[in-house]
């Protein structure tokens, strides 16, 4: 397609006609008036010219098919040459115009590439100024930023502007929009502001306004990169404070380095050095902060990582935003615990780097040091874990003290399958004495499992594939894969193969192949609640199989968001239907029990009085045993979560959220834990689990337990109130 651009001739008679017509008479337009080149919000870029298939046949109207979102413009339209895709090409060239004004200046997003993928505006036919997107790693944002040029020294000289998408690949694309000329000066910016600071304290203080801009801090160690993250700077009063450990670069000389700062921002003046937590007096003790479910000092939190039992403690690694209240910058914190309640964070371990963010993983201890990475009397821990850069591949890092880790040099261990290869879980197989690899892979279309096995966590080789199992679509991301004992009868063991969602399968493993007996099983029966993992080398005198999951409650007006579930003795159990999974919480929780309330077995009809009306309860654990008898619902209002049991349905709601929780023995039993983030409640003997995420009200501490339609025998019914893990 070709536009045909207005003559030059045509728009010279145009401005003298209005410069005759207006002589001596007040003119209606003042000279600093901002002059409109294109706000791209019509159906077509008429009158421009345009070539190549990269921006379509006319404006966007947002984000395109396969976009992240794109926000920043103005109006409805933009350019945006990610039609059809990052590997399409083309340009778009406006009509000649004449310079009247001081500054031109528009809004630009996209990728970064100042030689394929930029806007042009050009002189004489020559190239006077450029400007390109920010992005040009994986990741990044789509909005667009205002940007300007000083171009007074072209002042009455003809130009036009030009924007080229020559680019493929990854951030193949540019965004453009509401591009003018104007007098006043536009808010200005620094690219590359920095700041230099010498190692003299352990923390770097960092002023985060959530909802912000992203800018990319680069910290330089003797002028050598050594993090860059992607953090909302606050340019004026913060939100809150992240934090950043630089005590392994003591006495050295850092550098601090944003790439693009408006130039009124106080945000690198405002970092600070010090040798104490910021506001360390008010953490654990946030409104909002769940008081035994694990959450991270600052920022973001999602999937838990490297569950491993190793020199006495569980070591918990999660995937961690330390500088950012959402989702990104993927590191691996890390915390321990002696007895799975209390937990000390110990800081960051794997950070991003050259290979990319990191994303998720697990962790084993090589008591053989088949990897050659232990000491004398020490094996090491081994953190497996996925580099999501391009390309996606899997690395590995060691230990031989559960703090210090250090990358393998030989990194990475298996190169990228597919882009979408990640989360590997490894375990170790004895009858083969092998290393296992359970790897997900977006495969010829398909979710599927690979398996690989390796002598020493180093290298690598493809066993089998789960393509060929029924069902198997289920297994999406964050896979988990471990033994267990029906009935807890060593004779009967199998296999169970976990994806991130739940569901699961059972079947047989000889070391390389995965054979399903049943598919696509339901896990657990809540919501909010996603990816978790299971301990590792957890000793065999224990014996038990116990796992943690993402517990996706949002924490709005906190310096953190999300945590992790209470931890779980899962088991499997015989059923009708076969083996099932049950979720029962650990023992180790009853140590956070503080003041019992134990009621009388008691026959419980309709109007009765509320026999739980005398407590007042942020924090319990509720347990009971009843009888349906011929109520039609028993009811537990618990801080206004509404807890029903339907007999005749044998299903249990949650908040509105519907499951199967079939009697046992004809007998309802229950075990409910209350939280500030939340309940997660237990019934049928754990084969039925149910958590519900959400902020509940500090007000309303009630408790309130009532049948309707019938009487309801209750045998058992007891509440703890709980103390906090924290103090």
């Amino acid at each position: 397609m070709r536009i045909i651009l207005i003559p030059r001739i045509i728009t010279s008679l145009a401005a003298l006609f209005l410069a005759v017509s207006t002589v001596g008479v007040a003119s209606p337009t003042k000279a600093a008036d901002d002059i409109l080149i294109a706000d791209f919000e019509q159906d077509s870029y008429d009158p421009w010219t345009l070539t190549g298939e990269a921006f379509g046949s006319g404006p966007a109207k947002g984000s395109l098919p396969g976009q992240m979102q794109v926000d920043g413009y103005r109006g409805k339209g933009l350019v945006n040459s990610f039609f059809q895709g990052d590997d399409s090409t083309g340009s778009l060239t406006s009509p000649e115009f004449r310079i009247e004004r001081k500054f031109l200046a528009f809004l630009i997003g996209g990728g970064k590439n100042p030689e394929k993928l930029a806007m042009q505006l050009l002189v004489d036919g020559k190239p006077v100024r450029t400007a390109t997107g920010p992005n040009d790693k994986a990741g990044g944002s789509e909005a667009l930023e205002a940007d300007s040029w000083d171009v007074s020294q072209y002042a009455g000289q003809w130009a036009v502007i030009r924007i080229i998408d020559e680019a493929k690949g990854g951030w193949g694309h540019i965004n453009i929009d509401h591009i003018v000329q104007t007098d006043t000066k536009p808010k200005g910016s620094i690219k590359d502001a920095q700041r230099i600071v010498q190692a003299t304290s352990r923390y770097l203080h960092i002023p985060v306004k959530n909802g912000s801009k992203k800018r990319i801090l680069t910290l330089l160690v003797d002028g050598q990169t050594a993090v860059r993250n992607e953090i909302e700077l606050a340019d004026a009063d913060p939100d809150w404070w992240a934090t950043m450990d630089v005590s392994q670069w003591s006495g050295k000389t850092l550098t601090l380095q944003v790439d693009k700062l408006s130039d009124d921002s106080t945000a690198l003046s405002k970092i600070e050095l010090s040798d104490r937590l910021k506001d360390a007096a008010k953490l654990y003790q946030e409104p909002l902060r769940g008081q035994f479910h694990f959450s991270p000092q600052r920022g973001w939190n999602n999937d838990p990582n490297g569950m491993v039992f190793y020199n006495g403690e569980y070591h918990l690694f999660f995937q961690h935003n330390p500088y950012g209240w959402g989702w990104g910058n993927m590191h691996w914190g890390h915390a321990v615990s002696k007895d799975l309640v209390r937990w000390q964070e110990l800081g960051d371990k794997l950070l991003p780097d050259g290979m990319g963010p990191m994303f998720s993983g697990s962790a084993v201890v090589d008591w053989n040091n088949t990897s050659g990475f232990g000491k004398e009397g020490k094996p090491p821990m081994v953190l497996i874990y996925t580099a999501a850069g391009n390309p996606t591949v899997q690395g590995i890092a060691y230990s031989t003290d559960g703090r210090n880790f250090t990358k393998y040099s030989g990194n990475p261990v298996l190169q990228q399958i597919t882009g979408g290869n990640r989360d590997p879980k490894v375990i170790w197989h004895e009858p083969t004495q092998k290393w296992v690899m359970v790897l997900y892979v977006e495969w010829q279309g398909k979710h599927t499992i690979h398996f690989f096995t390796s002598p020493n966590l180093r290298d690598w080789t493809l066993a089998s594939i789960t393509d060929g199992i029924p069902g198997s679509a289920f297994l999406y991301e964050c896979p988990d894969f471990f033994e267990l004992a029906v009935d807890n009868d060593p004779a009967q063991k199998k296999w169970v193969l976990l994806g991130a969602n739940t569901e699961y399968a059972i079947g047989t493993f000889d070391g390389a192949n995965f054979k399903a007996e049943q598919t696509k099983l339901t896990g657990q029966r809540g919501r909010g609640f996603y990816a978790p993992q299971t301990f590792s080398d957890v000793p065999l005198a224990d014996g038990r199989r116990i796992q943690m999951g993402w517990f996706q409650t949002e924490t709005r007006g906190m310096s953190f968001n999300q945590s992790m579930t209470i931890p779980l003795e899962l088991k499997l159990v015989s059923t009708a239907d076969g083996p099932r999974l049950t979720y029962t919480p650990v023992k180790e929780l009853e140590s956070l029990r503080q003041t019992t309330h134990t009621f009388d077995a008691m026959d419980l009809k309709p109007g009765d009085r509320n026999v739980l009306e005398e407590l007042s309860l942020e924090l319990l654990e509720l347990r009971m045993e009843i009888e349906p008898g011929d109520a039609s619902q028993i009811v537990l209002n618990i801080r206004d979560a509404m807890v029903i049991y339907e007999p005749k349905m044998q299903e249990l709601s949650v908040n509105g959220q519907r499951a199967a929780a079939p009697l046992r023995d004809g007998k309802l039993r229950l075990t409910i834990y209350c939280d500030r983030t939340g309940l997660e409640v237990f019934a049928s003997d754990g084969l039925c689990y149910m958590p519900l995420p959400f902020n509940t009200n500090p007000e309303n501490r009630r408790i309130f337990l009532e049948t309707r339609g019938g009487t309801a025998k209750v045998q058992k019914l007891q509440v703890q109130e709980l103390r906090s893990a924290w103090n």
